[in-house]
């Protein structure tokens, strides 16, 4: 009788601490608050053009390795997809905008370079500079009138949506960086948000 009380004892303890890990694994892996505040879609006679407001904070731990002079990336990924009522929808066209942002301690400025494909750690590419964090940050945060779709790829007799990623791109951190952001909360900065594409083209 006491062994079989002694079992039950340590499977109820088993079973309470996987409800507790398993209660406290979405919280940890939520990661800083991420929200895309603003989205905006306009059909030109240039193509689908997109506009986008992203808000976060940034976690100490990476404040801590951009004041070192480590460089973090961002992407923002835009996919145009046609509605289809037999099947998923159909994946138009595709755009992507990768950002470097980096502080050089020795000017104490900051340095954001954008570009339509991955960038990595060359410090031969241009881009702009700004005096503070923060000039640099809204910079990052904000996208204006981004192009990601040509317009004969939009039939006006269709519809259509778009989804938004915004992501913290950990996969182009030094390798260090990435084993340790591994399962920890504070490198995971990331938000979706999906719109649909107007009629009405902007004059």
């Amino acid at each position: 009788m006491g062994r079989l009380r002694f079992a039950l004892e340590r499977a109820c303890w088993a079973l309470f601490a996987c409800c507790a890990l398993w209660a406290a694994f979405p919280a940890a892996a939520q990661g800083p608050q991420t929200e895309i505040t603003q989205l905006a879609l306009e059909r030109t006679e240039e193509g689908v053009l997109l506009s986008a407001n992203v808000e976060f904070e940034v976690p100490p731990i990476i404040d801590d390795a951009l004041a070192k002079g480590i460089p973090m990336f961002f992407a923002a990924e835009a996919v145009l997809l046609r509605d289809r009522w037999y099947w998923y929808d159909k994946e138009v066209a595709t755009a992507a905008r990768h950002m470097r942002l980096s502080y050089q301690p020795l000017t104490r400025r900051w340095r954001l370079v954008v570009s339509a494909t991955p960038i990595g750690n060359s410090g031969l590419a241009l881009g702009q500079t700004f005096d503070t964090r923060e000039e640099a940050l809204q910079a990052v945060q904000r996208v204006s009138h981004w192009k990601i779709a040509e317009a004969s790829a939009v039939d006006p007799d269709q519809r259509y949506n778009v989804d938004f990623r915004f992501r913290l791109d950990v996969s182009q951190l030094p390798r260090p960086f990435q084993i340790g952001a591994l399962g920890h909360a504070d490198w995971n900065i990331t938000a979706l948000r999906n719109q649909r594409l107007g009629f009405e083209s902007a004059k």
